[in-house]
């Protein structure tokens, strides 16, 4: 298998129809189409409705985008305080390296966004984005993302990490990525070694239905946590794809099998043409309640939501406290109400 990158591709390999292609190709002049091999092998095992076929390969749906669907939808450029640095958060920021991903998950608004930049931070901007961390000294973490910066090479990444160590203000630095599920074999020796460093390191893998956790990548996963490194879980809601309980529960046990700590579950962006993706905050909580009262606490996330315009994160976990009187009334896993004095 080899990678696919346009509508042509798409095709020969079957993942459209023939009635699809003048659609598909309209996706692909708005919306970057990309599939490591690994993921065209496995999308070829599954039908039309797959979790993995939804995820990554792209759907005339696309091209309906809605009036609130923005371009920008969690206000990453607001915060743009120079290039390769996104300052949101007062004791954190991101460092965007690179802006080109392996994959393009059809339900991300940097489809769009990344593939029209170039694909690396030039030597002289690197420097200056490094620069800015060692001049805030409130920065605390940096979290390195993109595109995905494990698409870099080894030595790359080990330049990166190696500058943000000589930081002392800086004492986390956590990357976010996909390439342990899409392109398992990056995960060698080699790139590990580049992840070695003094401060504390944590790696944040994205995955939205347990079929990602294929036996390549559970091995490159290990990889990493045999190496010292922890790892969290990132997951976005999606309609057709995980909004069910047992979808969910599996995919959470499958984290937690593989020594990934279940992190955040995100409600969807607002990204344009992504509609079809969407499920509703309430559908979101019944969900995440349900997952609280049948499964371990190793297995509970965090459901946020990204307030559009760039004013941050928040949690969106239903409430199971409520105040009532002098005290609370509270809600059992099983929708038994209780109350409790506090004082």
């Amino acid at each position: 298998m080899s990678f696919i990158r346009n509508t042509n591709e798409l095709y020969h390999h079957g993942f459209i129809q023939e009635q699809d292609i003048e659609e598909i190709k309209k996706v692909e002049q708005v919306f970057s189409v990309s599939l490591t091999p690994q993921m065209v092998d496995l999308v070829a095992k599954e039908n039309a409705e797959g979790p993995l076929t939804k995820q990554f390969i792209p759907q005339p749906q696309e091209l309906m985008i809605l009036d609130n669907e923005l371009s920008d939808p969690i206000g990453d450029n607001a915060h743009n305080v120079q290039e390769g640095i996104i300052h949101r958060y007062p004791d954190r920021c991101l460092l965007m390296p690179v802006n080109v991903c392996p994959v393009y998950c059809r339900f991300c608004f940097r489809r769009e966004k990344v593939g029209s930049n170039s694909k690396k931070l030039s030597s002289e901007a690197l420097k200056k984005a490094i620069n800015y961390i060692a001049d805030h000294p409130e920065i605390w973490e940096v979290i390195i993302t993109g595109g995905d910066p494990l698409i870099l090479n080894p030595k790359q990444l080990a330049n990166i990490i190696l500058s943000l160590n000589k930081i002392q203000h800086l004492e986390v630095i956590r990357i976010h990525t996909r390439i342990p599920i899409v392109d398992s074999k990056r995960i060698t020796d080699e790139m590990l070694n580049a992840l070695k460093v003094d401060k504390a390191l944590y790696i944040a893998l994205h995955a939205n239905h347990p079929s990602e956790l294929t036996p390549q990548a559970v091995e490159a996963c290990a990889k990493i946590v045999d190496a010292g490194i922890p790892m969290l879980s990132q997951t976005v809601l999606l309609k057709g794809i995980n909004n069910n309980i047992e979808t969910l529960s599996q995919l959470m046990r499958a984290f937690v099998k593989n020594r990934i700590k279940p992190y955040y579950i995100h409600h969807p962006d607002l990204a344009r043409g992504t509609s079809h993706f969407r499920v509703s905050i309430q559908e979101g909580q019944a969900l995440i309640k349900a997952l609280r009262g049948r499964y371990s606490g190793l297995c509970q996330p965090t459901y946020v939501l990204e307030i559009p315009g760039g004013y941050g994160k928040i949690p969106i976990n239903d409430h199971f406290i409520t105040p009532k009187g002098k005290g609370y009334c509270m809600e059992d896993y099983q929708g038994r109400y209780h109350e409790y004095a506090d004082q």
